[in-house]
């Protein structure tokens, strides 16, 4: 896409912080991301504060100028944990509606007594929610000074190369889209000389200035004294960033090289493998594993204490650790990594005809079959429900094969023991009639071409 500076707009070419920011952010797009393509849908993160109302209010500026290619919506998460969070919210919908953005607002509660700390948990849920956004691309307001606090906290907590290279101005998520940062290389003052040029309005969070919090701490007390003695300190600590980004991306070249030279049939890192390796190369193949799985780069004493448990585990299954995010579990000598999930409910849940149920963080879908699934009439005699495994059932998935126990079938079929108790089990007459991840008993089976139900499961 070319640019023509002697086409732009007067108002994005002033030579204030209007114009400079312009640049920073049209340098981000090419740089970043392909402009090429169609418009690239772009939801930017609002909370109401000053650097997300900036850049919310410089992208549309570009996109009404012709600038960028973007279509833009907002996204506010409502976290509910100040007083004055339903404030922030209408904030938030009174900037977006003279603008034209649409936005999203999505409520989520935050546990206060999950032992990895609030802000901790707040940013789980957070981007739990960014996971799910319906865009191409999800702008994050953060700016160059938050890089180098970021940097400066993760050394002081005992991080690694990953850690210590901070936010990456672009990160894909495991699902949903990707994450980008346009305002990474623009300093806090020119984000403060934007807002005061437009005349911009903003909330403030009263806890920023609570300096109980570390970055809070860093930001306030710690960082301006080092510009006194280390002029520059926020820049060069934003620029060491890019040199510890540089090498931690080569230390996910070599786990990917290792991935692959280990990874067994079915797909998945050997447990004889990772033992074999050194501990260092151990120690980064299940870091960027962990990653890979979409879950937050874990300690190092919960990396040394997994690999522990590794060298001396047996192949059958076990769970190793487990962090706020998932769990690790050797299995038939490979190693699982699952996300929490929620619990498996312990009273039957009735069917009645629906087309989808929800069941233990996945879902049990009812697709209308011929020749196959259930047989229709069995299920218009109701008294049908599905729930969880109660020991000694017994099952015959297979024609030519006789009824035999759950617990052996599910062995043969390799389902991993923490997957067993989550399966649905549907029952029908107090008769067991199908089992998520088996099939449906022989007992009540379709014949050719009889109209049925196939029920599937989705973890």
């Amino acid at each position: 896409m070319a640019r023509s500076r002697n086409r732009r707009l007067a108002d994005l070419t002033s030579g204030g912080a209007a114009g400079q920011l312009a640049d920073t952010l049209y340098a981000f797009f090419l740089r970043g991301l392909n402009l090429g393509s169609g418009r690239l849908r772009l939801c930017v993160a609002l909370s109401g504060g000053r650097d997300s109302v900036v850049l919310l209010h410089a992208l549309n500026r570009m996109v009404a100028a012709g600038e960028l290619p973007l279509s833009l919506s907002a996204l506010h998460v409502h976290h509910g944990l100040s007083p004055n969070a339903d404030a922030w919210m209408n904030f938030c919908r009174r900037s977006c509606e003279p603008l034209n953005v649409p936005l999203e607002v999505v409520r989520v509660d935050v546990p206060r007594d999950s032992g990895e700390g609030l802000e901790a948990a707040a940013r789980r849920k957070r981007h739990a929610v960014f996971a799910r956004v319906e865009a191409d691309a999800l702008a994050l307001a953060h700016h160059r000074d938050d890089q180098s606090e970021t940097v400066l906290l993760n050394l002081l907590r005992g991080a690694g190369i990953a850690g210590a290279a901070g936010m990456l101005a672009v990160r894909p998520q495991a699902s949903g889209p990707v994450l980008i940062r346009p305002l990474l290389d623009a300093p806090r003052t020119l984000i403060e000389a934007y807002a005061e040029e437009c005349g911009l309005e903003w909330i403030d969070d009263e806890s920023n200035e609570d300096t109980h919090y570390r970055r809070n701490f860093l930001r306030r007390d710690i960082l301006p004294n080092l510009e006194q003695k280390f002029p520059g300190a926020r820049q060069s600590l934003a620029r060491a960033a890019g040199h510890f980004a540089e090498g931690a991306g080569l230390l996910d070249e070599l786990a990917a090289l290792d991935f692959a030279a280990l990874a067994t049939p079915g797909g998945r890192i050997g447990l004889a493998g990772i033992n074999s390796l050194s501990p260092a190369r151990a120690r980064n193949l299940l870091r960027y594993a962990w990653v890979a799985a979409g879950f937050r780069a874990p300690e190092a004493r919960w990396i040394d204490e997994a690999l522990k448990q590794l060298a001396t585990t047996a192949a059958a299954s076990e769970t190793c650790l487990a962090t706020p995010d998932g769990e690790l579990y050797v299995y038939r000598g490979e190693l699982y990594i699952v996300p929490h999930r929620p619990p498996v409910p312990q009273e039957p849940l009735p069917w009645g005809g629906e087309e989808v149920l929800d069941w233990a963080g996945g879902k049990v879908r009812f697709v209308p079959s011929r020749g196959e699934g259930i047989r229709r009439s069995l299920l218009c005699e109701g008294g049908i429900f599905l729930q969880p495994r109660l020991g000694g059932e017994r099952l015959q998935p297979y024609p030519k094969r006789p009824r035999r126990n759950l617990r052996n079938l599910l062995q043969e079929a390799g389902i991993p023991p923490w997957e067993r108790e989550r399966l649905p089990c549907l029952w029908l007459a107090g008769k067991l009639v199908w089992v998520g991840g088996l099939g449906v008993d022989q007992g009540g089976v379709c014949a050719p071409g009889e109209e049925g139900v196939l029920p599937a499961w989705e973890s």
